[in-house]
């Protein structure tokens, strides 16, 4: 029986580094490949995909999960080898439903349609940017066809991202959100002057910002032997093993995005860091799920970035790279400004009270892409109505519009919402770590954050998928997810910067 498991396990790691062969191939085409080579790269990641489908969802690893039956009863439920076996039969009894071709086409268009996207947002081109939109939800329909789904259509994409959790769940977490957070913005906005805009709007040189950035993140956990940091257009994290991370940001001369865009990417390179290496090469060498992996993301960027803990020790730093633009500003101000309430366009720049109306915005349009209630000419329409809607602006043109994010693009329908999840579970994970480790501000004022990194690691990133996300979440913060935490905790912070 130890025979057929490793067996199963060689079997498995084949196509692990097929995948990491496709990511490795996905991570330089949004970094370095030049835009020539789109056709080739979009062909060469169909190649990889269909080639890692077909050995996955092969007779033989079916065969083998029916010989291992007896073995994985035998064995406790938590165990790397019972959990490896569970996962992977859940796994490849889905991904028999989808033909190879399918899955093929699926990753090629993703491919072509991100360098139509690149292009079409440079130049605000939505009917550009168009056909590239209706393959993908053309095959993310087929996709959905697939599993005949008992419930709704959007479950089956949700699935793929956040396993176990249904649009109906979603949509009563973001309901509970839109009632919190409606009435709180707009008392912010009765007291929009309490904090000054002004104070992020630079000069900051982009090389003194990397060096800032790096400086942060090799505190939180970056180690120069393991981890690369990139420039993409839209930041992004990915890795290719525990000891192979890859985290981007992006440089703008009049602001510090950079800085909080690097914070959440190395939020996401820490739970992939964290995997114990002894899953290396199975399907449980990563992050359980896009919900739990953005809550690392939004813990590290907003939990600890955004703490007036964080600034007391960083603020001089970052005033003595800046002298320009901040010589003349004190760390109360700063704390302020970087904790601002103001509506915007951009989700990735979006505050923390306003952000999860950008999530829930796209969620609802998702559903009707997936339904087929909109038509896709009129997306652009639709998107701009409920930007008003729900953040009180007008959205002047698509790049800062429906255009603005990669995703669609990608044809990852379904991923929208883990944002939002990811954002109230970092705040049940948060207070279950205060708990834990009580003088926990008092280290970051220090410049200490690896009681945090441990903590998470050991409760979190090193189980990798041995449990599914509810299980998961219910181990590091004791309960399935709840919007109260995190609301409350909107709640204190902007009535202490608007006197609330």
């Amino acid at each position: 029986m130890r025979r057929a498991f490793e067996e199963l396990k060689g079997h498995l790691a084949q196509v692990y580094d097929l995948g990491r062969a496709a990511r490795l191939l996905s991570w330089d085409q949004q970094t370095m490949m030049p835009s020539g080579g789109a056709a080739a790269r979009a062909e060469a990641l169909a190649t990889l995909g269909r080639l890692a489908h077909e050995r996955f969802t092969s007779n033989e690893v079916g065969e083998l999960l029916d010989r291992l039956r007896p073995y994985e009863e035998s064995l406790p439920s938590d165990s790397d080898e019972a959990s490896l076996i569970r996962v992977v039969r859940r796994d490849w009894t889905k991904a028999r439903k989808v033909p190879a071709e399918l899955r093929a086409d699926i990753i090629r268009a993703a491919s072509t349609g991100q360098q139509a996207w690149l292009q079409a947002r440079a130049a605000s081109d939505f009917p550009a940017f168009l056909p590239y939109l209706e393959r993908n939800v053309e095959l993310k329909r087929r996709y959905v066809e697939c599993f005949e789904p008992a419930g709704e259509a959007y479950d089956v994409l949700l699935d793929d991202y956040e396993e176990g959790t249904t649009t109906a769940e979603v949509r009563a977490v973001f309901a509970r959100l839109k009632e919190g957070l409606l009435p709180l913005i707009a008392a912010v906005g009765e007291r929009a002057d309490a904090v000054d805009g002004a104070v992020l709007r630079g000069p900051f040189p982009p090389d003194r910002q990397r060096e800032v950035v790096l400086g942060i993140i090799r505190r939180f956990g970056f180690e120069d032997s393991a981890w690369r940091l990139d420039v993409a257009p839209h930041p992004f994290a990915t890795s290719f093993s525990p000891g192979d991370i890859r985290v981007t940001t992006r440089y703008g001369e009049n602001d510090l995005g950079s800085v909080f865009a690097a914070m959440h990417e190395c939020g996401h390179g820490l739970y992939e860091h964290g995997v114990d290496r002894a899953l290396e090469r199975t399907p449980l060498c990563s992050g359980v799920s896009l919900g739990l992996h953005e809550s690392q993301s939004r813990l590290w960027e907003n939990l600890v970035g955004r703490s007036r803990p964080f600034w007391r020790r960083f603020f001089p730093e970052l005033r003595t790279a800046f002298p320009e633009a901040l010589g003349g500003v004190d760390e109360d101000a700063f704390y302020r400004s970087v904790n601002r309430v103001e509506p915007s366009l951009i989700r990735v720049e979006a505050d923390e009270t306003t952000y999860s109306l950008h999530v829930i915005l796209r969620f609802e349009l998702e559903q009707e892409l997936v339904n087929g209630t909109i038509d896709l000419r009129d997306l652009p329409e639709a998107w701009n109505a409920k930007t008003k809607e729900y953040l009180g602006i007008d959205v002047p043109d698509d790049a800062r519009g429906v255009l603005q994010d990669i995703h669609w693009a990608g044809g990852t329908l379904g991923y929208f919402p883990t944002y939002s999840l990811g954002s109230v579970m970092s705040v049940q994970i948060w207070e279950a770590a205060k708990r834990s480790i009580p003088d926990l501000e008092e280290q970051f004022e220090a410049g200490e954050f690896a009681a945090l990194r441990e903590w998470l690691r050991e409760h979190l990133h090193r189980h990798g998928r041995k449990f599914t996300p509810k299980e998961t979440l219910a181990r590091v913060a004791g309960g399935p997810i709840d919007p109260e935490p995190y609301l409350a905790y909107l709640r204190a912070k902007a009535g202490e910067i608007y006197g609330l």
